[in-house]
């Protein structure tokens, strides 16, 4: 484990190889899993005020999905998520012309309407934040689906804490993030030796 300040970091951020593959896995993430993608508070309003534009964007059945279930939910744990598709795909989901799933509100980013990327726990993926009061758990979620993402750093030789370099620093700031490289390439100096 590395602490850096109130976080506490798992190993596994620093040994596991990933690169997604969404040739492979199609955006799967988007689609499966019991509830739509995690919120923090702070992005309520965003999504509330950022829809406008990322409304074209978006599939008949998500827009449907939105207007009827709302901007985001809150389920039975007291957390916030986006809303769904029939309980499955995410309601701000896109399929491309290749049938991979792809966010609509990061399409609406990448296009210049907005600046806001997407919900930070989309981002940040498969690192899942637990935000305890005294510290936040930062771990590595291991699900099948992502499976060709770890075949595919592997092979690219990509560990997860690299691949996901821009969402930690969006997360955690640029200071925190190098401070990470220095710790975990201090852990490989005192293993190597």
């Amino acid at each position: 484990m590395i602490v850096i300040g109130n976080t506490c970091i798992s190993d596994d951020i620093a040994d596991q190889f990933f690169v997604c593959d969404l040739e492979k896995c199609k955006g799967a993430c988007c689609v499966e899993g019991d509830l739509g993608a995690p919120l923090e508070k702070d992005e309520l309003p965003v999504l509330e005020e950022v829809y406008k534009y990322v409304k074209p964007y978006l599939s008949k059945a998500g827009k449907r999905a939105i207007k009827q279930q709302g901007h985001y939910i809150l389920d039975e744990d007291g957390d916030y998520s986006t809303p769904t598709i029939g309980k499955r795909e995410c309601a701000y989901a896109i399929y491309d012309e290749k049938g991979i799933l792809k966010c609509g509100i990061e399409q609406a980013y990448l296009d210049g309407k907005i600046n806001f990327r997407k919900p930070i726990s989309c981002h940040l993926y498969p690192i899942r934040i637990t935000k305890y009061e005294e510290y936040h758990a930062i771990n590595y979620h291991r699900w099948q689906i992502c499976n060709p993402a770890c075949r595919h750093g592997q092979a690219l030789g990509v560990p997860l804490y690299k691949f996901l370099k821009a969402p930690l620093i969006r997360q955690y700031g640029e200071e925190w993030y190098n401070e990470l490289v220095r710790l975990i390439a201090e852990k490989e100096n005192q293993t190597n030796t």
